[in-house]
């Protein structure tokens, strides 16, 4: 299949089959900037009278290949991550048909340089729990500049410099704390501004939603 090769200024990203759009988060870099040999996948934002529904759309989705993952940046991550994890799960589990190469994307806006682009999360496995170990904890709330490293509050813009302050006799095993609340746009801004955590990770990454 084609990869993206074009991003409407609006930032929608259609789907043919239903007519929807799905809101791109936006940011002002790009991680991947080509993802070729591709499904699409789509987690639509829906309102039944006072409730807001993730509504998922993959019957375009092809197994062997690598997946799309087009999400609405207003959906709060306790309604996306459930989401992810039954799609991840799925693809894990697939024997007839695997692709041991095939890699799974979230799709963005790069507001700067007007192009659709893609960060990986293949391996990241989710819970939605909190942490009960971890050498190091590091926790986001929605909408706050203060950010949790093993439960000390550190200013958002200061965290990667604490982290480089302390001493591990180990290269230690990193466990990241999202706000359940979040919206996935302040998910994927967060995700991008610290992809330096990922170095630190050797083994499995896991992210916690609570």
């Amino acid at each position: 299949m084609k990869y993206f090769s074009l991003i409407f200024i609006t930032f929608l990203v259609f789907s043919c089959a239903s007519k929807e759009d799905v809101l791109l988060p936006k940011s002002n870099t790009s991680i991947v900037k080509d993802v070729q040999d591709h499904s699409p996948i789509y987690i639509f934002l829906k309102t039944e009278g006072k409730d807001t529904i993730a509504d998922v759309n993959r019957k375009n989705s092809i197994i062997s290949t690598n997946w799309i993952f087009n999400i609405d940046k207003r959906l709060p991550l306790r309604l996306v991550i459930p989401e992810v994890i039954k799609l991840q799960e799925k693809k894990r589990g697939e024997q007839a048909h695997k692709n041991e190469k095939a890699e799974n994307y979230y799709s963005y806006a790069d507001s700067v340089g007007k192009n659709l682009a893609f960060l990986p999360f293949t391996k990241v496995f989710y819970a939605m729990s909190k942490p009960t170990d971890g050498d190091l904890v590091i926790s986001f709330k929605k909408g706050s500049n203060i950010v949790l490293v093993n439960n000390e509050e550190v200013k958002r813009e200061e965290v990667l410099e604490r982290i480089g302050q302390i001493a591990f006799f180990v290269k230690p095993k990193v466990y990241l704390l999202f706000d359940k609340n979040m919206s996935y746009q302040e998910y994927i801004e967060t995700k991008i501004e610290f992809q330096k955590l990922n170095s630190y990770n050797d083994e499995i990454p896991k992210e916690f939603i609570f």
